[in-house]
């Protein structure tokens, strides 16, 4: 049997996220650094998309968190304003799991977004690997939403985009389609 083990003060501190000190996601910035338009970020990503938990691994929601390493588990804080909310995609290896803190969310699931369920204050949806999915806030205020990917902790580079998605991105010019390619794989 393992020996339970006390944690000192600053081994706690090491493994808690303050809301007051969460930071944006660095891989947006990077985006933006090389001359992509928020507009086009937005088709990607949550507006503040908040990174409390990460695998100390490759992923596309940057390096920056107050926690690393939580057996296989990364977790996110997203906020969006009205209508906002990233595109389709798929985490080819990990679920991902939804829980709605505030607000309202459509949930787009399939190659083109056909199917659709809503989610209100606490509810969740868990979406296997391999599925196409996307959100938006479809409240009239700020949403809030909390995701959970669970899987391998070497995974957290999976992600896809159809290609309607890369049909839209194309539309900011070449070379912002080309820093976003940098970034997602789209698939054929």
């Amino acid at each position: 049997m393992t020996a339970i083990r006390n944690m000192t003060a600053d081994e706690i501190k090491g493994r808690t996220g303050r809301f007051s000190g969460l930071t944006p996601m660095s891989t947006a910035k990077s985006l933006a650094d090389k001359g992509v338009p928020l507009a086009a970020v937005d088709v990607i990503f949550a507006r503040k998309l908040m990174p409390i938990v990460l695998e100390d691994t490759t992923n596309p929601f940057g390096n920056n968190a107050p926690i690393f390493g939580a057996g296989g588990m990364s977790l996110h804080l997203s906020i969006c304003p009205p209508g906002q909310g990233p595109c389709l995609h798929s985490h080819n290896s990990t679920y991902e799991t939804f829980i709605c803190l505030e607000g309202r969310w459509e949930f787009s699931v399939g190659d083109k977004g056909q199917e659709k369920i809503v989610l209100e204050k606490w509810d969740t949806f868990s979406c296997p690997p391999r599925v196409y999915r996307g959100f938006r806030n479809i409240w009239d205020r700020d949403s809030a939403m909390l995701t959970v990917i669970s899987g391998p902790a070497d995974a957290r580079d999976d992600v896809s985009m159809p290609p309607i998605v890369a049909e839209q991105l194309k539309t900011f010019g070449a070379d912002k389609f080309e820093a976003i390619q940098g970034v997602f794989h789209f698939d054929d």
